[in-house]
């Protein structure tokens, strides 16, 4: 099945609450279906209240991009993102994973316990598995699965509504397609794709990142990156949809309105 396009805005708190809300609107304005925030204690407002905040000021989806779950117990998290999706009537999508990379040190920093990788990966299922019984059968909040290894490639395809694979700046797209293309073949889920860079622009949340220069991602021809012209964009997008199944592209805020008259082309379509 060949999915419509949509497209997110990764949109932290960045600047004053005002300038914010005026870039919410805008994002909303220019055809964009969903506002996202980063799970980074200390950077920014707490997702929760910042989302719904969006929500009430627009027609948007919001959602959690995503929420590090070292960071959080199970249930309080389930908790939350079923609130979420009742105080937006359905609007929200709970984003998950096993944390980003250098977690350990923020776990130390912020004196919590450490956690292996496999017990990570449990508590994402406890939550989604909380979450589910909170949401009964009247509620269905999405689930957004970020993910890199086998296992967390199986627990995605069992239990989540969108998969966006855990990538480096520096894996190849041949290697991204191929875990993209892996997951797909057991379960036609959504696939989501994060493109922290455009042009030479790389999104201020993603700028401490390693290997994100612009020029060396165009030369291996990563998926990190697109191009900054418009149509360009378009059609390397279409590309990724027909030889991969990407149909969700998420963006930094910086190039939502860079980006605007390709989304306008293509969400929906």
């Amino acid at each position: 099945m060949t999915r419509p396009f949509r497209f997110g805005v990764v949109a932290p708190v960045l600047t004053d609450v005002p300038t914010w809300l005026y870039q919410v609107r805008r994002i909303a304005d220019s055809g964009y279906s969903t506002l996202l925030m980063p799970d980074v204690p200390h950077w920014q407002p707490a997702p929760a209240p910042t989302l719904a905040m969006a929500a009430a000021l627009t027609n948007l989806r919001v959602g959690t991009w995503v929420y590090a779950s070292p960071l959080r117990p199970a249930w309080s998290t389930a908790w939350e993102a079923h609130s979420m999706s009742v105080l937006t009537e359905g609007r929200f999508e709970m984003g998950i994973g096993t944390g980003r990379p250098g977690i350990e040190d923020e776990l130390r920093q912020l004196g919590m316990p450490g956690a292996s990788p496999n017990e990570r990966l449990a508590r994402v299922r406890e939550t989604v598995a909380a979450l589910r019984e909170l949401d009964g059968p009247g509620v269905h909040t999405p689930i957004v699965m970020a993910v890199r290894g086998p296992k967390a490639q199986a627990l995605a395809v069992a239990v989540a509504d969108t998969v966006t694979i855990a990538a480096f700046a520096s894996d190849t797209r041949a290697a991204v397609a191929g875990m993209a293309c892996d997951i797909r073949a057991v379960r036609d889920v959504e696939l989501a794709l994060h493109v922290p860079v455009v042009g030479d622009t790389v999104a201020p949340f993603m700028a401490s990142a390693r290997d994100t220069d612009p020029a060396a991602l165009r030369e291996a021809d990563s998926l990190a990156v697109l191009p900054d012209d418009p149509a360009a964009a378009a059609e390397e997008i279409q590309r990724r949809r027909e030889e991969i199944g990407y149909s969700y592209f998420v963006l930094g805020a910086d190039a939502a309105e860079v980006l605007a008259p390709m989304v306008a082309e293509l969400a929906g379509q």
